[in-house]
């Protein structure tokens, strides 16, 4: 059904939304919406009648704009192909997403509909049974695709004659097969199609077809409405006492689909929550048997907690939460207070997804849960709060910095995730390449001097310091930090914490290190003009120290100093180094595809002698929320202070006489150094030129 097609013409009309091409014989439609609502359905049937007045019968559709296919849009595409086959012409889709044609496939549309060009990577989202040539038991197949084997199928075949459970269920209960890899064979036995749920292949306009209480009840999710055809994802979809309900309830018929019970559950307490005004918790059952919070040891005040916190579907609710964000890597977890509802948002690899929304009425007592966990005053809700809370799971623990911020419509409250266990506290795996690994060790070998990290939040500058502490780490040695607040706890090390509320500045912890008889002193981060001053003076006075800076590159922390009131002859005795660095997203594995670079891209990238240079970026999949990017690597610049730039110091130096210093000594700053990232296939210039601001 493949074509490749290809044409110089010019559009010959357009109408609102849709530009009209001619290529060859055939009419090329490019819709130029987001999304096919009522309003796009109806110009695009304008358009097509007016293509079979003018006798122009073989129609492509363009669907590179689209987002997503609702239903709607899926009823037009079917109504537009009917007409079509009447005047004895075809219609076909070109330019379709990954899970657009997932939808299409799930749908049936595809096998009305060609596409032209289909995506080459296969779906990790939908299997289709496709023709069953000999029926085999599925104990045989999965044997055959090496899954288990033949004993472990006559042991669980023998289980099953004692139980009476289904042999699947056995199968995955023994821990001998997953119900990922499981569930596709099984809809190759009923000849049914399976899906793994996502947030972009159901229609949320239509779940409202099936109230929440039954789709829980019966364990269905309705996905799409076409016509008077009601798909629904079901763990059961051979069940006709299920499917015969549905039908009876919504007065349509029925198409059911393969999902997990997992997968179809927890879909339905995402997709309901915001429409439904009940609780919308039933389905959090709460957190894994192995997740557990410290709870604090909470004052008497807190005895008069709202009613509704006390309650375990909030509990269980802000647990399932918690660990979801653990598992799935996020930073921070954004708990928001709307006009009409709140929202849940995760921050994976430094960028925000929604995880789910809730009811309004529920926003308070999750916050007052929370605020109980970290041993706040839940009745205050006027002023800004901060807290800790520590959670126990997975064999480890964690820790969780609370933060409340009263606004318009209630507390916006973030959690920061620090999980020690996924911290990078080895240098040798922070991803420096060599060359800066060697410099940043050389710094570190120094027995006194200042270090800066430099960077915007968030750009894993304390993390580099954690790195640095723990390969600096002896019992030879006295390291002290000063924190706010302590976000690892490191063995050996002398770990205080920066109490402002009582006047425990930076500064004043740091004048009383200097009577610990330090050898290292990390200061979390320098601030004002009274810190810079100490720090420099520790640095002079024999001691290493390291802290953080906020400024763009390496070079702008001799400036930044500067401008704090450090005096520039103190600053260039002091000052051994500044290491700059960034956070990039790496390019998801499971839908990274490639493409050769362009002249052009070669040329500005100093490339120019890799002619036919292959370059990689992701499609976007379920694994990484349809970024195409999971995971983040740090791209750096190391800048040593030779006697040269300790001169240029003292002369407290211009940015353009610091810039022209860099350009002279030929340093390789962050982008150069992403750009290498880009070379060897792990990110992309796009996602370089995003974080470095080029």
């Amino acid at each position: 059904m493949d074509e490749q097609f290809g044409s110089t013409d010019k559009p010959t009309e357009a109408s609102s939304g849709i530009s009209c091409s001619r290529i060859g014989v055939m009419t090329y439609l490019a819709l130029q919406f987001p999304v096919l609502d009522q309003a796009a359905c109806k110009r695009l049937s304008e358009v097509i009648d007016q293509c079979l007045q003018e006798r122009e019968k073989r129609i492509v559709v363009d669907l590179a704009s689209l987002r997503t296919l609702n239903s709607i849009g899926l009823g037009a595409i079917l109504d537009a192909v009917e007409r079509i086959i009447r005047e004895g012409g075809w219609l076909k889709v070109a330019n379709v997403s990954t899970h657009i044609r997932d939808i299409l496939d799930i749908t049936g549309v595809s096998d009305y509909v060609a596409t032209l060009n289909p995506p080459e990577e296969k779906s990790t989202s939908v299997v289709l049974p496709g023709a069953m040539l000999e029926k085999h038991r599925l104990g045989d197949r999965l044997i055959a695709r090496g899954l288990i084997t033949e004993a472990q199928l006559d042991n669980a075949l023998e289980l099953q004659s004692r139980s009476g459970k289904r042999l699947g269920q056995i199968l995955v209960e023994q821990n001998w097969i997953t119900e990922n890899d499981l569930l596709p064979v099984l809809a190759q036995q009923l000849q049914v199609p399976y899906l793994k749920l996502n947030p972009h292949l159901y229609d949320p306009a239509i779940i409202n077809n099936i109230d929440k209480h039954k789709a829980t009840q019966l364990c269905v999710f309705p996905l799409f409405k076409i016509r008077d055809l009601l798909l629904i994802a079901t763990p059961s979809p051979l069940s006709i006492p299920v499917n015969d309900e549905i039908e009876d309830h919504t007065g349509c018929k029925i198409k059911a689909i393969l999902a997990s019970r997992k997968d179809v559950l927890e879909t339905i307490n995402e997709a309901y929550s915001g429409h439904q005004n009940d609780f919308g918790l039933e389905l959090f059952d709460g957190a894994d048997d192995d997740f557990e919070v410290v709870e604090n040891i909470a004052p008497d005040d807190y005895a008069q907690i709202d009613e509704m916190a006390e309650g375990s579907p909030v509990i269980n609710m802000v647990n399932s939460v918690i660990q979801r964000a653990i598992r799935d890597g996020a930073s921070d977890i954004h708990i928001e207070p709307t006009k009409s509802k709140s929202r849940i948002r995760l921050r994976i690899d430094g960028v925000l997804y929604e995880f789910t929304t809730l009811n309004l009425d529920l926003h308070a007592s999750i916050v007052s849960r929370l605020k109980v966990m970290a041993n706040l005053d839940i009745a205050e809700r006027r002023l800004p709060q901060d807290g800790r809370i520590q959670v126990h799971t997975r064999g480890n623990q964690v820790d969780l910095r609370f933060s409340s911020l009263p606004g318009l419509f209630g507390e916006k409250t973030v959690l920061r995730v620090l999980d020690k266990n996924q911290a990078l506290l080895d240098l040798n795996k922070l991803g420096m390449l060599e060359r800066n690994l060697e410099a940043y060790k050389r710094l570190l070998s120094k027995s006194f001097g200042l270090i800066l990290a430099t960077g915007p939040t968030g750009s894993g500058k304390t993390t580099s310091l954690y790195a640095a502490l723990n390969y600096l780490n002896s019992m030879e040695k006295n390291i002290v930090t000063i924190e706010e607040p302590v976000e690892y706890q490191m063995d050996i090390i002398n770990q205080n914490e920066v109490k402002g509320n009582i006047g425990l500045t930076f500064a004043a912890i740091l004048k009383h290190v200097l009577r610990q008889d330090p050898d290292i002193i990390m200061v979390g981060e320098i601030r004002d003009r009274e810190t810079a001053e100490i720090a420099v003076q520790a640095a002079l006075t024999g001691h290493l120290v390291l802290s953080t800076l906020h400024t763009n590159h390496a070079i702008g922390a001799i400036s930044r100093m500067i401008d704090m009131g450090v005096e520039p002859y103190l600053l260039s005795s002091a000052l051994i180094g500044v290491l700059g660095q960034r956070l990039v997203r790496t390019v998801c594995p499971s839908c990274k595809t490639s493409y050769v670079a362009s002249p052009e891209i070669l040329q500005r990238y100093g490339w120019g002698d890799r002619n036919g240079m292959r370059l990689v970026q992701g499609r976007g999949c379920e694994a990484c929320y349809d970024s195409g990017y999971k995971g983040r690597i740090g791209i750096h610049e190391v800048l040593e202070a030779d006697a040269r730039l300790q001169d240029l110091i003292t002369a407290n130096p211009s940015r353009d006489e610091l810039e022209q210093y860099m350009r002279d000594s030929a340093y390789i700053s962050l982008f150069d150094d992403g750009l290498e990232r880009v070379a060897s296939g792990l990110t992309t210039i796009e996602e370089v030129s995003r974080v470095v601001n080029v």
